[in-house]
């Protein structure tokens, strides 16, 4: 019998039991297009997470509280990094030209008699040059605000659309715990950075935030979230990280481990890219756990197919059919639905790729390399695992087939 035939005649045996045929491929469609998706959401993460850092700049660093093994250990933020140090950074540090401290806490914003859950962020005038995150309409907090605690917000465009959407925002009142801060800027559409949603930010004056707010929480002074600070240009990166790490160690009189980081917006791209990566690598091997599952499917219904057809094994080899003969159908029969399996799997995760694509910001690519690989993989594991069940077939003896069949 010739390789065509064989196709012909396994086709026609899985076409003759169509449930069973589904349902094989089912764990091979499931394994395939759990790897496409995987591969491709975890390439549009890592891409956005790329896009935003890039964002940044290369000139800014971050300034951050407790030591990167601290930090791991618990959830806590620790409390060692204070307004002072961001000023001590401002005036004795020659190789960067602005510093913004920031404080940050979730609180419920009121408007007459509608609220919403926003990020609160403490700040002084140059978060919006640093940070890239421009004011649309009026004004930004500026040193008076600052020396005199006062009451003024600047809201994200989030917050304009929850309660604006008819109002001019500038010059209205919302509450926050209850005190009321005047709108006094509108920032510009931003978008999240890292899990932070800008958009959905209401920034105040950091003496404002300290002292009404949160209160003083730091034994050493007024307690910071994290330091933004940028650097004069690319090449000064270097030596503004080497110069804030003497300085915060003489201020805070370490001998020891630092009680604070300094990250660059390289660093930060790094350790997001090798999570992102980690993250993808961990999705993909459990994805192929699935395919290997599938696979173990296939041999199941294999066997029971060989069980199910003796006679007709038996009849074929007293006809003269030889045991590559039976052995090739069965192989065939395996890597037909491993294969038709990969492809409906492929098209489903690719369908999944596009979808999420459409719905969230971000932008998943669909690797050639992935769905070639995942359906090699697929075609070997569904020909691996189909060989079990046709060397059953083509050692059996058709004389005790023929018989075992009456």
């Amino acid at each position: 019998m010739n390789f065509l035939d064989s196709v012909k005649m396994a086709t026609s045996m899985l076409a003759a039991n169509k449930l069973r045929t589904s349902l094989t491929m089912l764990g091979m469609i499931i394994g395939n297009a759990s790897v496409v998706a995987t591969i491709g959401i975890g390439q549009g993460a890592e891409k956005l997470a790329t896009e935003q850092l890039n964002e940044l700049g290369p000139k800014v660093l971050f300034v951050v509280p407790g030591s990167r093994k601290a930090r791991r250990a618990t959830l806590d933020i620790p409390k060692t990094l204070v307004w002072e140090d961001a000023e001590a950074i401002a005036e004795q540090v020659p190789s960067i030209t602005a510093v913004a401290p920031e404080r940050n806490q979730r609180q419920l914003i009121n408007y007459k008699s509608e609220n919403t859950n926003a990020l609160l962020i403490g700040t002084t005038p140059n978060y919006p040059k640093i940070r890239q995150f421009p004011v649309e309409k009026g004004r930004f907090i500026n040193r008076i605000d600052l020396q005199r605690n006062k009451r003024v917000a600047v809201i994200g465009q989030e917050i304009v659309e929850r309660f604006f959407t008819v109002t001019d925002p500038i010059g209205e009142s919302i509450r926050i715990k209850n005190i009321p801060f005047e709108i006094i800027g509108v920032m510009a559409p931003k978008g999240s950075l890292i899990g932070t949603n800008l958009d959905e930010t209401v920034l105040i004056p950091l003496t404002t935030m300290a002292n009404q707010i949160v209160g003083k929480t730091s034994p050493y002074g007024l307690e910071v979230s994290w330091i933004n600070v940028e650097a004069e240009d690319v090449d000064s990166v270097s030596a503004a990280q080497f110069q804030i790490e003497n300085l915060l160690r003489l201020r805070h009189k370490i001998t020891n481990e630092d009680d604070f980081g300094v990250e660059t917006s390289k660093q930060m791209l790094e350790i997001v890219g090798s999570i992102a990566t980690g993250l993808t690598v961990m999705l993909t091997f459990l994805a192929g756990i699935s395919l290997i599952v599938g696979g173990i499917g296939v041999m199941n219904i294999m066997l029971v197919s060989v069980s199910e057809r003796t006679s007709e094994i038996g009849l074929r080899k007293a006809l003269g059919a030889s045991q590559t003969d039976i052995l090739g159908q069965f192989l065939i029969e395996a890597v037909i639905i491993s294969v038709s399996g990969g492809i409906v799997g492929i098209l489903t995760g690719v369908s999944l790729v596009t979808i999420v694509g459409i719905v969230s910001p971000l932008s998943p690519s669909i690797s050639s390399v992935s769905i070639i690989l995942s359906l090699a993989v697929s075609s070997g594991i569904g020909l691996g695992f189909g060989v079990i069940p046709a060397q059953k077939a083509a050692k059996l003896d058709p004389i005790v087939a023929l018989r075992s069949s009456v």
